[in-house]
């Protein structure tokens, strides 16, 4: 790990973005750079936690639970250069959270079975209206393909189990 990365104190972007929970996962549209994306349960936590008030330290220390494994502050360092890396989080330094040399098989292999939780945050571009407007057009009724801007679910008709996202507006 960069030994300065442990004393930054990481702050997450609040403005421009919609977050919405949705079955234990925490979706994030990011409308500066027309994107989305989707955090797992440990990455919305240690990204709630970041509140530029406290250390990495203490991050792990509050993902930690009473009869569990403490929660290495290598797990936070990825789940803090995910976000970062995803513009998610309030900073200049590009790769100010960098595990220097370490990758996740590498971070599985030091933390051990606690790593099962590991951080993950998918990510997809969204496009923007003009992109949707003209691709999207349905030649029967009102209907949208998959990624294609909606306003209700009945639009989303050409995949079964398709759905309007109230997150990005797109069928999904």
């Amino acid at each position: 790990m960069k030994k300065d990365s442990i004393s930054l104190l990481p702050r997450a972007r609040k403005e421009k973005l919609i977050v919405k929970e949705v079955d234990g996962e925490t979706l994030v549209y990011d409308l500066a750079n027309d994107r989305a994306h989707c955090l797992n349960q440990t990455a919305a936590q240690i990204w709630k936690y970041c509140d530029g008030k406290r250390s990495i330290s203490e991050i792990a220390g509050l993902m930690s639970t009473p009869g569990n494994a403490p929660v290495a502050d290598a797990v936070v360092l990825l789940a803090l250069d995910q976000l970062q890396k995803f513009e998610l989080l309030e900073t200049n330094d590009e790769r100010a959270f960098q595990l220097a040399g370490m990758n996740r098989r590498e971070l599985v292999r030091r933390v051990g079975l606690g790593a099962l939780a590991l951080p993950l945050i998918l990510s997809i571009a969204a496009p923007t209206p003009a992109q949707t407007a003209s691709q999207c057009a349905c030649s029967t009724s009102n209907c949208r393909p998959i990624g294609c801007a909606c306003t209700n679910p009945s639009q989303c008709v050409n995949h079964p189990g398709s759905q309007c996202s109230p997150v990005t507006g797109l069928c999904i």
